[in-house]
């Protein structure tokens, strides 16, 4: 009998070919199907490297005033589409109210009756982050360039990607059960953020709790805990699915921050995203680049 050795991708077709192993169709629809939204549940929703594990933090912490007894955050705020192969039941008790989850659906994609929030993130940033989170995990670092990540990441069909995420959530960013925010404004005042997280969630805040969520949401804190945050349920149902090497690194608290994609895109790459936002998001929201919604958002 043969076995064949775990094995990182090393090609964009070998990391599509082993994500499809991983994302199952079947499963992620019997997710979404078992889930039963409540009106004062909050689904957690940013397209993927746009500060979902940041607001799961948030959000967990604001409602049991700093519980951090789980190995692993989309344990006690669970991942919707990702429960079944997680062996997770959707609607098993939670520690506190409101019931929180995590998700990277578009806004259209998730069934209605609960709350939402969105955060987005400038998309040099995202592919970038998305690199670098694949590398170690899914892809052997090295062996698939950056030009070849980001023309995948660019190219997917609109429904699933960046764009059409971040575009359905932009039309409903205006309804009272949805909260949009932008990465780059969590960025420059956290405690503005938490406190709009708090208010949209009916979390009583008080002067403490404000500061300990401050301290357990700060990019020091999540870094020295970061075994709580690097997808441990995905990383080895992944290993076992996908023959991927055990020990996989996964981290998804990295650096965060703004622009780090300056020192990594080459100027082929921006073009090609700028072409992509002219084309798909330009049309919709009038917006000529990601600075400009961002702006219009924060001024809302």
């Amino acid at each position: 009998m043969t076995t064949t050795e775990p094995r990182r991708a090393h090609s964009i077709a070998e990391f599509n070919e082993t994500a499809g192993r991983f994302f199952v169709p079947a499963e992620i629809g019997a997710s979404i199907a078992s889930w039963r939204p409540r009106p004062t549940d909050v689904v957690i929703s940013p397209f993927g490297k746009c500060g979902t594990t940041w607001l799961q933090q948030i959000f967990h912490t604001l409602r049991t005033r700093g519980d951090m007894d789980f190995d692993d955050i989309s344990r006690v705020v669970p991942w919707i589409e990702m429960a079944v192969a997680c062996g997770l039941d959707i609607e098993a008790p939670q520690r506190a109210e409101p019931r929180g989850f995590k998700s990277h659906l578009a806004y259209d994609a998730i069934p209605a009756g609960a709350k939402g929030i969105v955060s987005f993130r400038d998309p040099r940033d995202a592919l970038v982050s998305m690199y670098r989170f694949m590398e170690g995990w899914f892809m052997e670092p090295g062996a698939v360039s950056m030009s070849d990540f980001a023309d995948n990441w660019i190219g997917r069909d609109a429904n699933r990607s960046y764009w059409g995420h971040m575009l359905s959530w932009w039309k409903v960013r205006h309804d009272p059960a949805v909260l949009a925010m932008s990465y780059e404004q969590m960025i420059a005042d956290p405690e503005a953020s938490i406190r709009k997280v708090a208010a949209f969630c009916d979390i009583a805040l008080d002067d403490g709790l404000l500061a300990f969520t401050l301290e357990r949401s700060s990019m020091s804190y999540m870094l020295a805990h970061k075994d709580r945050f690097d997808d441990a349920m995905n990383r080895q149902m992944s290993e076992l699915r996908c023959n991927l090497p055990p020990g996989s690194d996964s981290p998804k608290v990295r650096q965060g921050g703004v622009g780090g994609h300056k020192a990594e895109l080459t100027p082929d790459i921006l073009a090609k995203l700028d072409a992509r936002w002219r084309e798909l998001v330009t049309p919709v929201t009038g917006f000529a680049d990601y600075a400009a919604l961002e702006a219009a958002l924060r001024a809302e």
